[in-house]
């Protein structure tokens, strides 16, 4: 009588466990196509045009600003920011420029040296795998997204991981990417959204390059905000 009731008490373990382990495996198998189509959306584009929000939220304080960013392969980008102050912050692929107008400063740093939560970025339109970017990649169903029918995935990035501890990535049905949240070492976070995508546009190189106006002072190191 024993042995049966423990037979039958591990075979309901067993089944148990089978059963609780399927979601586990569909859920990965989902994550990874899902990045995949990810990879193949952007990775095939040769030019983006969105508008931006970016918000910090940190120490206590909240900061928002807007504009448009335009991306071009390879490397290159271009954030304008109008809202609540103009700043432009331009990169060739090879050099970095962060020009403040009302402080006529302009910083310049190597693209190579550039420790900045935007840089990431730019890899959207080049050879970049989520799943290469973003360790123990998974959904994150306790976040919110923008929209119900998005998905929101979570991950640790490789190259940031010293400065950012998570990643969290906002993905429409169509594969795009409409939100990436950053989380930084100690607990400020930095929030990307995007709208009004426009692909493939005819985006000239002169859009990448920045001439300083006369009399503005050019400092080379830290980029900063």
């Amino acid at each position: 009588m024993i042995k049966r009731i423990n037979l039958r008490l591990q075979r309901v373990i067993f089944v148990a466990s089978l059963v609780a382990s399927i979601p586990l495996s569909v859920q990965a198998q989902d994550v990874r196509q899902m990045a995949r189509a990810v990879d193949e959306h952007y990775n095939h584009l040769r030019s983006l045009q969105t508008d931006f929000t970016e918000v910090y939220r940190g120490a206590g304080a909240e900061r928002t600003e807007s504009g448009t960013l335009w991306l071009k392969k390879p490397r290159k980008m271009r954030w304008e920011y109008r809202s609540p102050r103009e700043k432009l912050f331009v990169s060739d692929g090879r050099v970095v420029w962060f020009y403040l107008p009302a402080e006529r400063q302009l910083r310049k740093t190597d693209f190579r040296k550039l420790d900045d939560l935007r840089s990431p970025i730019a890899f959207l339109l080049g050879k970049t795998k989520l799943e290469n970017e973003l360790q123990g990649l998974s959904k994150a169903p306790d976040r919110i997204p923008t929209d119900r029918s998005n998905t929101i995935l979570r991950g640790v990035p490789k190259a940031m991981a010293d400065r950012v501890s998570e990643v969290l990535v906002e993905i429409t049905p169509s594969d795009r990417i409409a939100r990436i949240v950053f989380t930084e070492v100690d607990g400020a976070t930095t929030e990307f959204q995007f709208a009004a995508m426009k692909e493939d546009l005819p985006v000239n190189d002169h859009l990448f390059q920045f001439s300083p106006p006369a009399g503005v002072e050019t400092i080379e190191g830290e980029l900063g905000q």
